[in-house]
């Protein structure tokens, strides 16, 4: 979570305006927290709540437990949304913020998986991962492409926490969700800002594969 709050303050100032070099300074005063902080502290909050009277080391998560995280979900969201309605909500989010009767809409939008990462750290395996951030994310980003955009990265996240090797991670994305036959710098110079996840979350993953740092992580992810 921490990494993803740091990777949107820090991008927050080149979401419209598209850097193509890795020499840039992280943080600068015209660095800002943007929605997508917002929405992953609701989710972490929501998680919390829905496991509060589960056991972490022995809990089996059934369709009780995923109902209730898809009501805490909407209730967090909502309720710590409706605090910063002008951190950067897109139309269709912002209605569905302050919707006295929220439903999904359908969307595939990247903001799936920017919020995803708590999923990903309370995982204890690929299939929970992908579990948790199905519920999450189906609340409002029910498309196939959001859901996946989300499973994507929340298995990212935990195969990551456990141990596994840049390259196992990369076949598992491959064989799951995405095609990744492009380098960072074979994108550079013709990538453009997207807002879905089908055309940001590959090249988001690939930015870490190719990563040698945790700052080179975002140097990939800004400078591409």
């Amino acid at each position: 979570m921490l990494g993803a709050i740091i990777g949107d303050i820090v991008g927050s100032r080149f979401e419209f305006n598209n850097h193509r070099s890795k020499d840039f300074e992280l943080f600068t005063k015209e660095c800002f927290v943007t929605d997508d902080s917002i929405m992953s502290l609701a989710v972490a909050k929501a998680i919390m709540e829905a496991t509060k009277d589960k056991d972490l080391i022995i809990r089996s998560y059934d369709s009780n437990f995923y109902s209730v995280l898809s009501e805490s979900t909407v209730k967090n969201m909502q309720d710590l949304g409706r605090k910063y309605p002008n951190c950067g909500f897109g139309g269709m989010f912002y209605r569905w913020v302050f919707s006295d009767h929220p439903e999904p809409y359908y969307s595939f939008g990247n903001g799936a998986a920017m919020r995803i990462s708590p999923a990903g750290f309370l995982a204890r395996d690929t299939r929970e991962a992908k579990d948790l951030a199905k519920t999450i994310t189906e609340v409002t980003h029910n498309h196939e492409e959001g859901i996946k955009g989300a499973q994507a990265t929340a298995v990212s996240i935990v195969m990551a926490r456990q141990g596994a090797t840049k390259n196992e991670i990369r076949d598992h994305i491959i064989a799951n969700y995405y095609t990744l036959n492009f380098t960072i710098n074979d994108i550079r110079p013709t990538y453009k800002f997207y807002e879905t996840c089908q055309d940001i979350v590959p090249q988001a993953i690939e930015c870490f594969l190719e990563s040698t740092s945790f700052e080179d992580a975002y140097s990939n992810i800004i400078g591409w």
